[in-house]
């Protein structure tokens, strides 16, 4: 089961899940890659807003609710929507998927290669797989605090003093979440995860207006 997750409201960029990127709604570029690899009968865009589930109704996929305005606000967590739409399908559709994949509108240059790869790594010996990517920023580097007394210090006390013995360090992208049934149904009773690394190209997530002319630039450049 695919779940795609679509609220109207925006802090960062209003309506930013159906803006315009290349011409079309942000939200058409997951369900394209999305769709690339699955039936539309599992693909689920969980949304609260009838102007999303007109404009996604339109690419001909149906949206089959409106989320609850409680599951819509910015405290509500991917977890509760998760469970809300497994539990959707489940009830009232007789549908129970195994394996669940959150794909985030936000991610428009994850395609469709970068989903059937991160499925292979799911086996019965981990419970998920998350998208990365390797980043520079690493904690033990360049993460510092400020003390009571007003002076910057380390946050990660680590014997490290040059770069290159850093050990490698990663940064989820939000790209690509997929869990086993068995994992969402006993969350923190296991930590055997998986990471699928992303090239940084392919993991912009759109977040501001800047991250939007970035990815027209991208666009535009032919750089994907």
């Amino acid at each position: 089961m695919i779940i795609i997750p679509a609220r109207g409201g925006s802090k960062g960029v209003p309506r930013k899940n159906i803006k315009l990127l290349g011409g079309k709604p942000l939200i058409y570029y997951t369900i394209e890659a999305a769709r690339s690899v699955f039936k539309d009968e599992v693909i689920c865009v969980s949304t609260d807003d009838l102007e999303i589930k007109d404009i996604v109704e339109k690419t001909g996929l149906k949206v089959p609710f409106l989320r609850p305005t409680e599951l819509s606000t910015d405290l509500a967590g991917s977890a509760e929507v998760i469970d809300h739409a497994i539990n959707f399908y489940e009830f009232q559709l007789g549908y129970v998927p195994d394996t669940i994949i959150l794909l985030q509108p936000t991610s428009p240059f994850r395609n469709s290669n970068h989903i059937v790869e991160a499925l292979k790594l799911l086996d019965g010996n981990c419970d998920a797989i998350y998208s990365v990517i390797e980043t520079k920023s690493n904690p033990y580097f360049v993460l510092v605090e400020e003390s009571p007394e007003g002076w910057l210090k380390k946050m990660l006390d680590a014997p490290y003093t040059r770069r290159q013995d850093l050990p490698t360090v990663y940064e989820l992208n939000g790209a690509i979440y997929i869990y086993s049934r068995d994992f969402l149904k006993n969350r923190n009773l296991s930590s055997k995860i998986r990471k699928f690394v992303m090239d940084k190209r392919f993991s912009l997530d759109i977040d501001e207006d800047l991250d939007f002319k970035i990815a027209e630039f991208f666009l535009e450049k032919n750089l994907l």
